[in-house]
């Protein structure tokens, strides 16, 4: 027990947890957008999903593990980000100069990115758990909580979609630098395997952006 605390305690050993609690969060955006493909093909459906993922107590437990993922990943990351820049000024300065701009600024845009997630929350999980949503029928004929208008209406605002989509994107970028550095993290770094993993780090996060991006966009056009 005593080891694994020292592991993680240390510079490596955040590192690693960065890593490991990064690629959690890509799992649930992946399924995230998955359930929300339902928006575009049938209301219904996705009004029962909603229901399910809000009612079903194996992911109430599963909602307390993301919440923690969230937590652990902003703590190291503040954490990683303090040490690097007490222990190494000369080599952090230097590396200011090698990077991209996304890169050094991964703090900025989880920073923004954990802003509007709040807002996310708010106006929909917060909504639906207490707010007065308005109700629908299930695939049975029973009522339902109508989560689908409460989407519909949250895009048809023009200041709600662009704040998402601002979001997505900078999401995006966050990803992209991410995904790779999460498996050299963990010590995937080879000649031969770490060209793959850049390509398939900006795939998943083109395909995360342009996901989660058209949901607004499709829906305050349709709404004009």
């Amino acid at each position: 027990m005593s080891n694994s605390a020292g592991l993680f305690s240390s510079s490596l050993g955040r590192k690693y947890l960065m890593a490991l609690t990064g690629l959690f969060l890509c799992s649930f955006l992946l399924i995230h957008l998955l359930g929300n493909v339902a928006l575009f093909t049938d209301p219904v459906q996705f009004n029962e999903y909603t229901r399910f993922m809000s009612s079903n107590p194996i992911i109430r437990v599963m909602e307390i593990i993301l919440v923690l993922g969230f937590l652990t990943h902003i703590v190291d990351a503040v954490m990683l980000s303090k040490a690097n820049k007490a222990a190494q000024p000369v080599k952090y300065a230097m590396d200011r100069k090698q990077s991209s701009w996304y890169s050094r600024n991964m703090g900025l845009t989880g920073s923004i990115i954990l802003a509007f997630l709040i807002l996310h929350l708010q106006s929909f999980w917060y909504g639906y758990k207490f707010g007065d949503v308005a109700m629908t029928l299930d695939s049975s004929g029973a009522e339902i909580k109508d989560m689908f208008t409460m989407v519909v209406s949250a895009f048809s605002e023009f200041w709600y979609s662009a704040i998402y989509v601002a979001a997505m994107l900078l999401l995006g970028t966050h990803l992209n630098h991410g995904f790779q550095s999460a498996f050299q993290s963990v010590g995937l770094r080879h000649k031969k395997y770490t060209p793959t993993i850049k390509k398939l780090g900006t795939a998943f996060a083109v395909a995360m952006t342009l996901g989660f991006i058209s949901f607004p966009i499709y829906f305050y056009i349709t709404q004009l």
